[in-house]
């Protein structure tokens, strides 16, 4: 990585840094026609579309999965969540025996590889119609059940904001996350994904070292409170699975808001080396050196 003499060039090497290269990319398709083939002789699948990070340009390279929607008629999927996860693992575990595939809720986990990139999970889901026509889906909510999701209506979400702050809103997403996956903070990627658009959607022009200040300042304020689905689909989304990884994740905030605070204000006063300090603390000395 190059380095970097003032602090929003240090901030483009490092998105250089987290985006995914060709080859995660590439290796990101390679088992796909398996695992869709796989559940088509099953399931007769309706559809098999990637979605999550890869699919909305915010993965960190090295630390972000592949997420596949599986549409499956209605009435070949059991209709408890939790059975219907374990039948799905169950057949991708015959396909593919020596990758250790397993229950990730919603989905199932598909492990080729030793990097996430290698990774592919599998969400199974049945579709609908909501009252306007928009088609949704249903994923498993971790208790037998099923929640609502349209993965594509968030897609389109955070590319709408993303075009209105001239390119770096995705960037700022994947600065955040970053610093969950370097710090290993136990955070949804959803969650944190919808937060940062949301505030940067009120909050244009996006100044990197000043949002990451103020995003993890509102995420702490709020003590990462369940977020109102911005487009309207599920709900409420949760920020961790469990009240000991909110806890944990609260804790390193407040740790992030910190250091993030003490960079910005170095900035300020023209002490770039401090900031550079502060930044790579905060992001556990991923961030480009200074020079």
């Amino acid at each position: 990585m190059n380095m970097a003499t003032t602090v929003q060039s240090g901030f483009n090497e490092f998105h250089k840094k987290l985006t995914p290269t060709l080859k995660e990319s590439e290796a990101a398709k390679n088992h796909r026609n398996s695992i869709k083939s796989a559940l088509e002789s099953k399931y007769g699948i309706w559809n098999f579309f990637r979605t999550g990070s890869f699919g909305n340009g915010t993965s960190i390279r090295g630390y972000s999965d592949v997420d596949y929607f599986a549409n499956i008629p209605p009435s070949k999927m059991n209709t408890n969540s939790t059975y219907a996860l374990r039948e799905v693992r169950e057949v991708l575990n015959n396909r593919f025996p020596q990758t250790g595939v397993s229950v990730r809720t919603p989905g199932v986990l598909v492990p080729f590889g030793t990097d996430a990139s290698e990774s592919t999970e599998v969400i199974p889901t049945t579709s609908l119609f909501d009252d306007n026509d928009n088609l949704i889906y249903k994923i498993a909510d971790g208790s037998g059940g099923w929640m609502l999701s349209n993965p594509r209506k968030h897609i389109e979400y955070v590319n709408e904001i993303n075009s209105k702050g001239n390119g770096k809103v995705k960037p700022l997403i994947r600065f955040i996350k970053a610093w969950k996956y370097y710090q290993n903070v136990p955070i949804s990627s959803f969650y944190l994904e919808m937060r940062v658009a949301k505030y940067a959607s009120s909050n244009f022009p996006i100044i990197y070292s000043w949002d990451i200040r103020n995003i993890f300042k509102s995420l702490l304020d709020t003590k990462l409170s369940s977020m109102q689905d911005p487009q309207g689909i599920c709900g409420y989304i949760e920020p961790c699975s469990t009240e000991k990884k909110k806890e944990e994740s609260l804790s390193k905030l407040s740790t992030a808001y910190s250091r993030a605070k003490n960079a910005k204000d170095a900035e300020d006063n023209d002490k770039i080396m401090d900031a550079f300090s502060w930044w790579h603390l905060l992001f556990n000395y991923e961030f480009p050196h200074y020079g």
